[in-house]
């Protein structure tokens, strides 16, 4: 969606126009049949809430809809104007018409208040449409361009900003909406390639012969059974002080989870496209953090596979050895996430030194029974980075629950044969999965995992996205950094 900035909202001359409005009580100045008509209807201007009416000006009729974005002071207030700004595109998307104006001045907002409406607009808009050949006119998309009319000075520079999360975010979803035969681990590099070219980010590539030199034996062991070419990817953005140890996010990047040999039930198959969340993620922050230029170290690792059933595919019961040497009895296959994390997080603290980690990853079922899709699951070994995350997922709308590590649930993992087991018991199912992981953690690094596994898919609308990918994680590290450097 196209964004423009006009000085009025005469230079703008749009058929449609919007405003947003605060709770309470209606606006001096407007139109008399809107202002009676909103109070017929009860509009009161309560976040997302919207109202239409109609009035004339110079033998032409205008269309006004008002925008509730809640209280002025309420602590909520960025995500009620995201919200303000959600409702209008969801409602005039595919209206006919094709451009909507605005009308800061009247709404009186100040210029990060005008980029958090525009950002709820922008993020709401986003449709993947790609595949569909027979939309009805109904159906289809005509409202491409907002215009922003007397914006106050620093709107543009605010929106500008806002523009690259909203851009990475964007580029998360369409990863995540993506089918596995047109997303795979080579596909997605090449995706990455092409989105990042001029950005200034580096991009490294390892190939299956660089990571079984590595021994690399997890990650390699779950693409075994498919055709498709396992990877991983580096995305560096080094905009902080030359030196500095960067921070690393790494995402689990499984294109397709059949299960592998240990299958799972063919209903709802389908949606495993999206277990490459977590890396889709990355990618999307990193794209975010390379737009606009941040002032810090960071790098984002993508651990690539797919998971099918096959003649070569790893067995229930096989061991594996990991980069790190230490050994797995994988004793399901369908446990495959942590695989190709661990040999990820052994190579970036080892390539990269970095300061502090965050994975994120579709890991565990057991996070989806736990939180559904309101939150996701943080299990940290250190505190300060926990709250950190976690103040900077209430800040950006991407909420986290924090979970417990112990030594008591380490324990589950101990295997007869090898180093580890790759699943616990049936009980704490996400404890044991993150325990799993810091087995990896060298050094006493500050490292985070996040579980998002019921946050990157929705089956219904949410306040910024329709049903689909939603583009969990993108916000969260592009705040995170933001609270924790100079970005």
């Amino acid at each position: 969606m196209n964004i423009e900035f006009r000085p009025d909202l005469e230079a703008a001359s749009p058929h449609l126009v919007a405003r947003v409005i605060d709770q309470g009580k209606l606006p001096a100045g407007l139109p008399p049949t809107v202002a009676k008509g909103a109070q017929a209807s009860r509009f009161t201007g309560k976040p997302g809430q919207i109202f239409e009416g109609f009035y004339e000006v110079g033998g032409d009729v205008v269309r006004l809809a008002l925008a509730g974005a809640g209280k002025k002071n309420d602590k909520a207030r960025h995500a009620a104007l995201e919200k303000a700004g959600a409702a209008l595109t969801a409602k005039y998307l595919c209206s006919g018409e094709k451009e909507m104006a605005l009308d800061v001045a009247s709404s009186g907002l100040d210029a990060e208040e005008a980029a958090a409406v525009l950002t709820g607009a922008r993020l709401r808009a986003w449709r993947w449409d790609e595949y569909r050949t027979r939309l009805r006119d109904e159906q289809k998309r005509t409202l491409a361009s907002i215009v922003v009319a007397g914006a106050p000075d620093g709107a543009e520079a605010a929106w500008e900003d806002a523009e690259a999360v909203a851009t990475g975010v964007e580029f998360t979803r369409e990863l995540v909406a993506e089918p596995a035969n047109i997303i795979y681990p080579e596909s997605f590099v090449e995706r990455c390639q092409g989105r990042f070219e001029g950005t200034g980010a580096e991009l490294v590539v390892l190939d299956e012969d660089q990571m079984e030199q590595l021994g690399m034996g997890a990650l390699l062991g779950v693409g075994r059974g498919s055709a498709r070419a396992s990877r991983i990817l580096a995305i560096k953005w080094m905009g902080g002080k030359a030196g500095e140890a960067p921070v690393a996010f790494v995402g689990k990047g499984v294109t397709f989870d059949s299960g592998g040999i240990s299958i799972k039930p063919g209903p709802g198959m389908e949606d495993m496209k999206w277990d490459m969340g977590g890396a889709g993620a990355v990618a999307g922050a990193m794209l975010a953090l390379a737009l606009r230029k941040a002032e810090a170290n960071v790098v984002g690792v993508c651990g690539l596979v797919e998971n099918m059933p096959d003649g070569k595919a790893m067995r229930p019961g096989d061991v594996v050895t990991t980069m790190s040497g230490q050994t797995v009895e994988v004793l399901n296959t369908d446990a495959e996430g942590r695989l190709v994390l661990c040999d990820a997080l052994t190579w970036v603290q080892r390539e990269f030194k970095p300061a502090r980690i965050v994975d994120l990853a579709t890991l565990t079922g057991a996070m989806m029974i736990a939180l559904g899709s309101e939150h996701g699951g943080v299990f940290s070994n250190d505190d300060s980075l926990a709250d950190d995350l976690l103040g900077a997922g209430r800040e950006a709308g991407d909420k986290l629950w924090r979970f417990p590590l112990a030594p008591e649930y380490d324990k589950l993992l101990d295997s007869p044969i090898a180093d580890m087991k790759n699943i616990g018991p049936r009980f704490a199912g996400s404890i044991t999965a993150a325990q799993f992981l810091q087995r990896y953690i060298e050094d006493d690094t500050p490292w985070a995992h996040c579980d998002i596994a019921g946050m990157v898919w929705s089956d219904k609308p949410g306040a910024t996205w329709d049903k689909g990918a939603t583009g969990f994680g993108v916000r969260l590290l592009d705040r995170f950094i933001r609270n924790t450097t100079k970005a």
